[in-house]
């Protein structure tokens, strides 16, 4: 059964949610750090999880945890800092991960990603390698009317000004819960997805990314109205 290693980016500072990673969330201790390791300990075709971080406070308690499975990295401050890009990052990963690897790139951000969806995309991966993929990234599948300053990108006025909602053209908005490549598109395309990635489509509570703080507490409120799980 083949399986991947996990990158996991945790960079500490936070401007817009203070301690963002690891203060609590709905009624979680250690919060979105804890809900995400735990997710990905929990997952089946997870071999490893790299975290790569520069918080100290992160670093303590993914310790207690105890798990093998779990390879903790302190993170330069070159590579983590507000400006440092996602593109930096790469090879970083590549770096911890290393060769002959498939990765699997993740945030803690993504609280309502847990086990079995990353079983499931996983296993969609390689599937998807047979049909001539190369990657996966996961998005949010948008069923709406889209402009930009031209006008709609996805229908034609002039064909019919106000189709069917469920006639229009989708659209995926890459959410980041998870991008998984062989690492030899790190290595040759300095990318975390290659030329043709399978997308991967979720709806958009379970694809919500936790970035602002009203993000945050949706999130929080979400759960406890039920309408999402961790």
């Amino acid at each position: 059964m083949s399986s991947v290693s996990v990158f996991l980016p945790c960079r500490k500072g936070s401007e817009r949610i203070p301690r963002k990673n690891i203060k609590p969330f709905a009624g979680i201790e250690h919060g979105l750090i804890e809900i995400k390791l735990r997710q990905l300990l929990g997952a089946e075709r997870v071999e490893a999880v790299h975290l790569s971080t520069n918080d100290d406070e992160i670093l303590d308690f993914a310790a207690t945890l105890g798990a093998g499975k779990i390879i903790p990295h302190k993170r330069c401050e070159k590579l983590s800092s507000s400006s440092t890009s996602t593109d930096d990052l790469v090879a970083h990963a590549l770096g911890l991960v290393g060769r002959d690897r498939h990765i699997l790139w993740t945030h803690v951000t993504s609280p309502f990603v847990g086990a079995a969806l990353y079983d499931e995309m996983i296993e969609t991966y390689f599937a998807k390698q047979r049909d001539g993929y190369d990657s996966l990234m996961s998005t949010n599948v948008i069923h709406g009317f889209l402009w930009n300053e031209d006008g709609p990108v996805n229908y034609d006025r002039a064909k019919e000004k106000w189709p069917r909602t469920q006639t229009l053209a989708l659209i995926h908005e890459i959410n980041s819960a998870a991008f998984i490549a062989p690492s030899s598109v790190y290595s040759e395309q300095a990318d975390r997805i290659g030329l043709n990635p399978f997308k991967f489509g979720m709806d958009k509570v379970v694809g919500m990314d936790i970035d602002w703080p009203e993000d945050f507490a949706l999130g929080e409120q979400m759960i406890s109205a039920g309408l999402a799980t961790l």
